[in-house]
């Protein structure tokens, strides 16, 4: 993979976010970083999610495990999606927030949409396969659902950077 796949400013190919970003958001995507690197310690590609209840409390978190789980789903938004939901006991994530440390593919997407989260904030723009503004942009796309608000860059040098060094890694 190349480190360019992980932007830290996408430029033109990206849709800007809805709005600035809100304090909380960069306290949040701190928490998904923590588990990007846990997920680079394990050997995983290193995202990370959490999901926040309204009242600002995290309910699920999650990072990258396929290789562990040799489970093509066991993505970050994924795995911290299913955890969020067992703890409310309900697939219906409605008012709550995805934070990830990198822009959702598609497969996140659906399940962001699926869940009803209706907010998403994520760190740096995944340029070749991201499904939230910079390839695809199905979270705002009236034709799938209500749209959802989404959050971009928050974070984003951070969460490049945490990227960016796991390849530089994996080449040496």
């Amino acid at each position: 993979m190349d480190d360019e796949e992980y932007a830290v400013d996408a430029g033109d190919s990206a849709v800007l976010s809805d709005a600035p970003a809100l304090p909380e958001h960069q306290r949040w995507m701190h928490l998904a970083l923590d588990e990007a690197r846990a997920a680079a310690g394990e050997g995983e590609v290193p995202i990370g999610a959490v999901v926040i209840d309204p009242a600002g409390r995290v309910i699920g978190s999650g990072h990258n495990m396929r290789e562990r789980h040799h489970d093509p789903s066991a993505h970050a938004e994924v795995l911290a999606i299913r955890a969020a939901a067992q703890q409310l006991g309900t697939w219906r994530l409605q008012g709550c927030t995805l934070v990830v440390t990198v822009e959702p593919c598609l497969m996140c997407a659906g399940a962001v949409l699926m869940a009803r989260i209706p907010t998403v904030v994520f760190g740096a723009w995944e340029t070749k396969t991201g499904a939230v503004g910079s390839r695809y942009d199905v979270l705002r796309d009236a034709r799938c659902a209500p749209p959802v608000r989404v959050y971009a860059g928050v974070l984003r040098q951070d969460c490049a950077r945490v990227m960016s060094g796991f390849f530089a890694r994996k080449r040496d």
